[in-house]
C-alpha cells in the first residue's frame, strides 16, 4: 500500500510525503504506483518552475520527502491544492492500494 501524508500548517499545506509500493500489479505494470509518481513527480517541478519554489525533496527506493517553504506564495499552493486533489481521487478510485492522510 502507498501512504501519502499532506503536511498542513494554517490552512496552507507544507509538504507531503509518499512511501511504500501499491502492490496493484508488478513492477513496471502497476497504473497505481505510475499515477502517484506522475502527480508527485510533476508536483515538484511545477513547484519549481512554474511557482518559482525551492522545495525540499528527498527520495529514496519508495519513498519521497518534500518540504515547502511557507512563504512559496499563491501558485505553489495552488499546485499543491491540485497535487491533494489527484490524491483524493485516486485514494477514493483504488482504496486498497492508497492510503490518504492530512495532518
Amino acid at each position: 500500500m502507498i501512504r501519502v501524508t499532506l503536511r498542513t500548517q494554517d490552512e496552507c499545506i507544507t509538504g507531503f510525503d509518499v512511501k511504500g509500493h501499491a502492490g496493484y500489479a508488478e513492477a513496471g505494470q502497476d497504473i497505481v504506483c505510475a499515477a502517484v509518481s506522475v502527480l508527485t513527480t510533476t508536483c515538484v517541478n511545477a513547484l519549481e518552475t512554474v511557482a518559482g519554489a525551492k522545495p525540499t525533496v528527498k527520495t529514496s527506493d519508495g519513498r519521497m520527502r518534500v518540504a515547502v517553504p511557507r512563504n512559496s506564495g499563491h501558485d505553489a499552493q495552488v499546485i499543491l491544492q491540485t497535487l491533494r486533489q489527484g490524491m483524493r481521487d485516486l485514494a477514493e478510485e483504488y482504496s486498497r492500494y492508497i492510503l490518504l492522510n492530512e495532518l
